[in-house]
């Protein structure tokens, strides 16, 4: 007799991002900025010291102690990861029985809805609005009349840009008996955050990460806040040295250079905001019929009919943006403003290729 996979996984597909040599690379929604060589050369005198032979800090204290001091929270609610990912895995599984019930929104980030499969949990769906808005009040009403266990959502959301405001996201964690998540891996680009406030809800845990603003995606590290309660269980069903020992010195570096982390950030926001400006005025000056979303994130959502063709078309040109089939909508991630300006210019060669002659 020979073994079969299991039916949850026969199916299955690696996940496979847009790979190949792109001479502008806008689709992950990463900081332009790579780190300066200050950073690095200090990152390679670290690499010296360290005893390889030894395991990681299990607690990666350096590393929580230095992203609480970042955003002036207490290291006793943090919980360090191995990127996001692995938190959002352990919330979907350790965190919640088999068959809980999860709220999730649509569209929103795919590794909610993917680690709820895996895990065997229940799956709700709320539509947003043809507007792209999470609706609180959606969400208040799946929650309790399905009995819910969890509601996680992104905020900004990835991949509209849209956020909930931080009135709307109190009134949603004092409404519902489920744990709430939210995801604010981009709300250093917004000022709605709920970071520093979660530690006084009982149902409530904030997700950040290192790959957006702070621009440390090669290193993968994510955190979580919540609680006492809450992040002794996370402490908990972590596994011992999840986060390796490289990734937290290199983690406490950058999170210690504060001023330079603020910086680009503002510059980030500043860049996405003129990316979303020149987008408006190209479509209208051609007369593209495209619905440009007012970003809160450090990314912009483009509705159009032609996203498919122009998404093939920047590919063609050396341009990767990311391309939602379902919404026939574009995510292109602010670039620095050489980026920017490439893909503009792309941009509007293809709308007098394609359209204007």
């Amino acid at each position: 007799m020979s073994y079969e996979l299991c039916e949850k996984v026969k199916s299955l597909e690696p996940y496979e991002p847009i790979s190949g040599d792109y001479k502008v690379r806008l689709d992950a929604n990463e900081s332009f900025f790579n780190m300066p060589q200050s950073i690095k050369d200090e990152i390679a005198e670290m690499m010296k010291t360290l005893d390889y032979n030894r395991y990681p800090d299990p607690a990666a204290s350096k590393l929580i102690a230095a992203f609480a001091d970042y955003y002036q929270i207490d290291p006793q609610n943090v919980t360090a990861t191995n990127g996001s990912d692995e938190m959002l895995y352990l919330l979907a599984s350790a965190m919640l029985q088999k068959n809980s019930k999860v709220v999730v929104v649509e569209p929103d980030f795919s590794m909610y809805r993917f680690y709820s499969f895996l895990s065997e949990n229940q799956i709700i769906t709320v539509n947003k609005s043809d507007t792209l808005n999470i609706s609180v009040d959606a969400l208040i009403d799946a929650a309790q009349s399905n009995n819910a266990d969890m509601i996680i959502f992104s905020n900004p959301c990835n991949p509209t840009g849209l956020g909930v405001t931080a009135d709307e996201a109190r009134r949603l964690v004092r409404s519902v008996r489920a744990l709430l998540v939210l995801d604010e891996a981009y709300m250093d680009f917004w000022d709605q955050g709920l970071l520093r406030e979660a530690a006084d809800y009982e149902n409530l845990i904030v997700l950040k990460t290192a790959s957006k603003a702070v621009g440390a995606a090669a290193v993968r590290l994510g955190f979580a806040v919540a609680n006492k309660t809450i992040t002794r269980a996370l402490r908990a069903v972590k596994s011992p040295y999840n986060v390796n020992t490289v990734s937290q010195e290199i983690g406490t570096i950058i999170y210690r250079n504060t001023e330079l982390l603020r910086q680009r950030r503002e510059e980030i926001v500043a860049n996405t905001n003129a990316l979303y400006q020149a987008l408006r005025k190209l479509c209208e000056n051609y007369k593209l019929e495209a619905d440009i979303v007012e970003p809160c994130a450090n990314f912009v959502f483009v509705r159009t009919a032609r996203a498919q063709d122009i998404f093939n078309y920047l590919l063609n040109s050396g341009i990767a943006v990311r391309y939602f089939g379902g919404a026939s909508a574009l995510r292109i991630t602010a670039g620095a403003k050489d980026e920017n300006d490439a893909l503009l210019s792309c941009m509007e060669r293809y709308i007098i290729e394609k359209i204007v002659h």
